[in-house]
Formats: structure tokens, C-alpha cells, sequence
């Protein structure tokens, strides 16, 4: 009977769960940790030349946006120096376009690992969810297959197959923390972008290109 078969997967599967549980936690946390060097140093960059640009559309510095661009360090310095030899080579046609390819080309080493801590986040939950229903069942045919088992039993199997939708939420949750706190750096990043944009229009009339 197909019924018997899940009651017997049920006896081992509820501890299979956990142990991928443990394997995706494992796995996140050094993502998290990875994620979290790489984006704040990025950051940290970004913020200093976000000021240094701010101050040279304020001032209309032409030299200012030379220096920037020779800054290969940052996402600024790179963009800054692709859109100047585009400048420099067919003037301020096509600007918009050229950002929007860079910006294509960095986004996803920003956005490294963020999907797979989205899918963890959504997902722990209802794989927890599973280990402990899994469990429920084995506590319950446990107590069918030994009636004298009694209530303890039951009420011991099933707060075992709770620790299951536990450990999905301890999953869960520091994934979800995690990818809220690095999108949130890669949007400042972007949004930097556009400000090197509006730097380099500013710097193409200057030029008078």
C-alpha cells in the first residue's frame, strides 16, 4: 500500500530534513559571512566616492571627474573611466546606454550568492514544516503499532517533530536578514552609478562634447 510506503520513509525522513536544515545553515552562514566582507568594503568605497562626487557636480570640477576615473578600486572608478573613453570617442551620444550596460556587467558579482539566500529564506520554513509533519506521522503510527505506549509517547514524538519547523525558522531567518541588508548595499551602489551618470553629463558640456 502506498500509504505504508510514506509511513516507513516518515520513520527516517524527519531526520533526513534536519540534517539538510544543518547543511543549508551551514551552507548561508558562509555566504552571509562572504557577502558581508565583500559588499561592506564595496560600500565603504562607495560612500567616499559618492561624496567626492557630490562635491564635484557641486564645484563643476572637470579634473575632479579625471581623478575619480582613475580609481579602478571602485564601481565608480570603473564607470567613470568606460564612460570617458566613450566620451572622449563619440561624445555625450549614447551615456545612457553605456551606464546601463556597466551597471549589466556589475550587478551580478554584487548580487553574488543574494538569490540563493532568497530561496533559503522562503523555502527553510516549509522544508522545516515538512521534517515536522513527517514526524507527527511517525509518532502517531508509533502509537497505533504499540497502543501501550500511551500519551507520553505521542507528546514526546511530537515535540521532536517540532524542533524540525524550529530549525527551519533559524534558517530562515538569518537568510532573510541577510538578503534585506545586502540589497539594500547594492541599491546604494546603483544609485551611486547614477550619480557618476549625471557626473559625466556635467562633465560632457563642460567639454563641449
Amino acid at each position: 500500500m502506498l500509504t505504508e510506503r510514506i509511513f516507513a520513509v516518515a520513520h527516517v525522513a524527519d531526520q533526513v530534513v534536519l540534517w539538510i536544515l544543518v547543511l543549508l545553515s551551514i551552507v548561508s552562514i558562509g555566504m552571509i559571512l562572504e557577502r558581508w566582507v565583500s559588499l561592506r568594503k564595496i560600500s565603504q568605497n562607495s560612500l567616499a566616492t559618492r561624496n567626492r562626487i557630490k562635491l564635484a557636480l557641486q564645484s563643476h570640477s572637470v579634473a575632479d571627474v579625471e581623478e575619480l576615473s582613475k580609481d579602478p578600486s571602485t564601481v565608480e572608478g570603473r564607470a567613470l573611466n568606460f564612460a570617458l573613453k566613450h566620451i572622449k570617442e563619440s561624445g555625450s551620444k549614447g551615456l545612457e546606454e553605456v551606464f546601463n550596460v556597466f551597471a549589466l556587467t556589475e550587478r551580478p558579482e554584487l548580487e553574488k550568492y543574494l538569490s540563493f539566500l532568497a530561496t533559503v529564506g522562503s523555502n527553510a520554513p516549509y522544508i522545516g514544516l515538512l521534517g515536522t509533519v513527517l514526524g507527527i506521522m511517525k509518532a502517531f503510527n508509533d502509537l497505533a503499532q504499540s497502543p501501550e505506549a500511551g500519551q507520553q509517547t505521542v507528546m514526546e514524538g511530537i515535540s521532536l517533530a517540532l524542533v524540525a519547523t524550529a530549525a527551519g525558522l533559524f534558517v530562515a531567518i538569518p537568510a532573510v536578514i541577510a538578503y534585506n541588508y545586502f540589497q539594500r548595499q547594492v541599491r546604494g551602489v546603483m544609485q551611486s552609478l547614477d550619480s557618476v551618470k549625471e557626473l559625466c553629463v556635467a562633465y560632457a558640456k563642460k567639454k563641449g562634447l
